[in-house]
């Protein structure tokens, strides 16, 4: 788990492949048995399911939390609860990643203020299960996000259209993230994800998307969906990202 490493402009950053399943804002977010200040109080934000793992934004700018990203192989101890007053919430522990910009391990709780505790916790906990038969022996060390970022294409954040994420609610999700508030970055997921053909976690390299083929293949499958139900024209994912500035020139 990490601290402030998925955010960028006011919006989430998922890496090169990753793909986002749900989006739900109107959610609470508190931290027990850390002892920085950054997780003191609780934070109110937007909660993002992806294909790697669960991201929290948070509303507040002025925050020392700006973002919290939780891998599934980080989480422990995941229960759901429904308490007869009040909004249904999840929780659990997870654990600290090296390099992460923070140690240890926390206890958290989530509210879902608008409804969906139950169903996101479900898909939460499958997604989980999904990804640790993908788990490799032994994962390249995790590195936060390096390298520039760029709006995301519209892949990385519509629903896939195959049977294989049909456990995934979107009729309780229906909302995707807004376009403009979704970033990618170059680098490639650096822990496994949900979908068995993906190649396994690559360390990150500069001028690429990984050591081998498949690597930067699941990078380029990021930009280009033949199956989706919107017209999309293919993207040749550059070796150097444009700027933030570039890229945000066809959204105004």
């Amino acid at each position: 788990m990490s601290l402030n490493t998925a955010h960028a402009h006011g919006g989430v950053l998922i890496y090169a492949g990753e793909r986002i399943l749900l989006y739900c804002d109107g959610v609470e977010m508190g931290f027990d048995g850390v002892k920085l200040p950054h997780f003191k109080g609780n934070k109110k934000g937007t909660v993002y399911l992806t294909t790697h793992r669960v991201i929290f934004n948070n509303n507040s700018l002025s925050d020392m939390l700006k973002s919290f990203s939780i891998p599934f192989m980080c989480m422990r101890e995941v229960e759901l609860e429904q308490p007869i007053f009040g909004a249904n919430y999840i929780k659990g522990k997870v654990n600290a990643e090296q390099g992460g910009n923070w140690e240890g391990q926390a206890k958290i709780k989530l509210w879902f203020n608008n409804g969906g505790a139950i169903e996101f916790g479900q898909a939460m906990l499958k997604a989980g299960q999904l990804a640790s038969r993908n788990r490799v022996q032994q994962p390249p060390p995790y590195m936060p996000p390096q390298g520039n970022f760029y709006q995301a294409p519209p892949p990385s954040y519509s629903p896939p259209q195959n049977g294989y994420y049909d456990w995934v609610p979107y009729q309780t999700f229906p909302t995707a993230p807004p376009p403009e508030y979704v970033y990618m970055t170059e680098a490639p997921p650096p822990y496994p994800g949900v979908d068995p053909s993906a190649p396994p976690p690559q360390p990150y390299q500069a001028n690429g998307y990984g050591t081998d083929e498949k690597a930067r293949e699941a990078a380029a499958s990021a930009y280009y969906n033949p199956n989706a139900p919107h017209n999309v024209h293919m993207v040749t994912p550059p070796s150097c990202p444009p700027s933030y500035d570039d890229a945000t020139k066809k959204y105004n």
